[in-house]
């Protein structure tokens, strides 16, 4: 499941045999295939594949958002598929964090107080020297007494970025984040994502359809209906496009 070029790799993430279908009858669509993946700490793993392939579906499913139809997820050594409702958003609040392609930001808070919110809605205080380290990462420091309408799109992104890293998360999971950030933007949010995995040891997992996005990581999953049917590592844009040409034909 991990990739063999990495002994001794410990998984942040994992699905075993997940199976996920939508509706009944006529209207059923299999989602995921029996799938099974490990997503390792401390790397940047992307997951591709045609629209349709299921690779959001994916990211929900061991994000802990969405249910398997039949198999396993796992957070560390953790199942989630025997929390109670209650435990998986303890689990969800303390030990992930989410970064999507809508920023998510509460227009009213400020960009410090967005960044903050989910120790807040906890009752925990920042650590103040790994605060400052997130902000100065996302180069954010002028900005953040600033609502999210002062902000440009690039900036609000970044709010929700430095959002998702500062309760320390155990692993970052982000959904087309830069999908709605222009091309400078969206190069200087995955430069951010980049240096975290680099410098914090954090563990990012991320759905990008963008070559040059996913070009970013350590390790690309390939989904095409269902199922994981590649992997590469050490991307490149120019690799990555030549292996969706013959993907989803």
């Amino acid at each position: 499941m991990i990739d063999a070029a990495s002994p001794g790799a410990v998984s942040a993430a994992r699905i075993e045999d997940g199976t996920k279908v939508y509706g009944e009858g006529d209207a059923e669509v299999q989602a995921l295939r029996a799938i099974s993946a490990g997503f390792e700490q401390g790397r940047f793993t992307a997951i591709m594949g045609p629209s349709g392939s299921g690779k959001s579906t994916l990211l929900h499913c061991i994000a802990g958002l969405d249910n398997l139809t039949s198999g396993s997820t796992f957070l560390g050594d953790t199942e989630l598929g025997t929390l109670s409702d209650k435990d998986l958003t303890v689990l969800r609040r303390e030990k992930v964090g989410f970064v999507f392609q809508a920023f998510n930001l509460i227009p009213t808070l400020n960009a410090r107080e967005n960044i903050l919110l989910p120790l807040s809605i906890a009752g925990a205080k920042p650590d103040e020297e790994w605060y400052e380290r997130v902000i100065s990462a996302v180069d954010l420091e002028d900005r953040l007494t600033h609502r999210p309408s002062e902000l440009s799109g690039g900036q609000q992104q970044r709010v929700a970025a430095a959002r998702a890293l500062v309760s320390k998360p155990d692993i970052v999971f982000a959904d087309e984040p830069s999908g709605n950030l222009d091309s400078k933007s969206g190069a200087e949010l995955l430069a951010f994502m980049r240096r975290a995995v680099d410098d914090f040891d954090q563990t990012i997992v991320m759905v990008t359809h963008n070559p040059l996005d996913a070009s970013y990581a350590d390790r690309i999953v390939f989904l095409d209906d269902g199922q994981v049917v590649d992997e590469m590592s050490e991307p490149t844009a120019e690799r990555v496009l030549e292996k969706m040409k013959h993907l989803g034909n």
